[in-house]
């Protein structure tokens, strides 16, 4: 748990942020110009980061009384060239009136920490194409962009249609 310049703490998530944290995703797909998107509900976050075997993480900047202005919501990756695992932040997002806080920073400070004390060697993350304020941040705190590599995904009918194959 760290206390932040204004006062608020930035600490592990745990059970009753369920809500606040709901409430950063669909903040973040809204702003990501994707409203609808969001099917996560709090008691699917309550599954997934607290339940029996949890296989995501995150970190929240409370603000006080439960008031979650920001998350850092990550899981482990594997690299078979290094032979050890990492981390991909799946998603990172303060809250618009609280921005220029810092919390950005001590977010992707706290996973560059858990990375260095379990001897990880990457941070990863994906930050959309037209993001230009993102990317400046991320360009300012080291970040590089990986450009010879592009992200793909199957879903919906596809992904059904290749899971018919096997």
């Amino acid at each position: 748990m760290t206390t932040l310049t204004d006062g608020a703490v930035l600490r592990r998530a745990r059970p009753g942020d369920e809500t606040g944290i709901l409430a950063c995703i669909q903040a973040l797909a809204d702003y990501e110009r994707e409203p609808d998107a969001v099917d996560n509900t709090a008691e699917m976050i309550r599954e997934t980061l607290f339940g029996d075997d949890p296989r995501a993480f995150a970190f929240v900047v409370d603000g006080g009384d439960g008031d979650i202005r920001a998350i850092a919501i990550w899981f482990l990756t594997y690299s078979t060239w290094t032979g050890r695992h990492g981390i991909w932040l799946e998603d990172l997002y303060v809250h618009e009136r609280f921005r220029a806080n810092g919390y950005g920073v001590a977010l992707l400070a706290a996973l560059a920490g858990e990375c260095v004390d379990r001897g990880y060697p990457r941070l990863e993350w994906t930050v959309l194409d037209w993001n230009e304020p993102a990317i400046g941040f991320y360009r300012a705190l080291g970040a590089q962009a990986m450009e010879e590599w592009t992200t793909r995904r199957v879903t919906g009918d596809a992904l059904t249609a290749l899971a018919a194959r096997a």
